[in-house]
């Protein structure tokens, strides 16, 4: 299913999403790739979530959605980002729900999974933090590093994630 999550998201973004002007968005997918590769070494030995398959270990899925899936989602998320925070704000809990109801269905199916006391109401601060993050990387790419340093603390003494457990 993964897959066919990954070529879904590449066929929607040759169709609606930025591609042409991709070099705008490469910092940000790039912070978002470095992110999400930080989560996997800092909860390796106690991770909050994971992809399943009777095929493929979370991590080959996890590097397949890495490298596509989220260079996608930035180049479908930035450039249609309106002015005015009312409207943002609007727009980046359009996209929280979206992401959520991909969760969903793959958690139904059996293909995405919880560890370690997360779960749904987790996910939907971490997709909305993300959103707002991924946002304002693009338009103030040095603020965010501090933030998200901090909430990755915060998360590992939040969930109880010890150095020690770390790869």
């Amino acid at each position: 299913m993964h897959h066919i999550f990954a070529l879904t998201a590449i066929f929607v973004t040759w169709k609606w999403g930025d591609w042409r002007n991709w070099e705008k968005y490469y910092p940000t997918i790039l912070y978002f790739i470095i992110g999400d590769l930080t989560y996997n070494f800092l909860v390796y030995n106690k991770p909050l979530w994971s992809y399943e398959s009777a095929i493929f270990n979370h991590t080959l899925i996890d590097i397949l959605i890495t490298f596509t899936v989220f260079p996608c989602t930035v180049l479908l998320f930035i450039p249609y980002m309106p002015k005015g925070i009312v409207k943002q704000t609007i727009y980046i809990l359009a996209w929280t729900a979206i992401a959520l109801i991909i969760e969903l269905f793959l958690h139904a199916g059996g293909w995405f999974s919880y560890h370690n006391d997360w779960n749904l109401g987790w996910s939907v601060m971490h997709d909305v933090l993300m959103f707002m993050l991924l946002w304002l990387h693009y338009k103030r790419p040095l603020w965010v590093w501090p933030i998200s340093i901090i909430i990755a603390f915060a998360v590992l003494a939040l969930f109880d994630i010890p150095f020690s457990s770390m790869k």
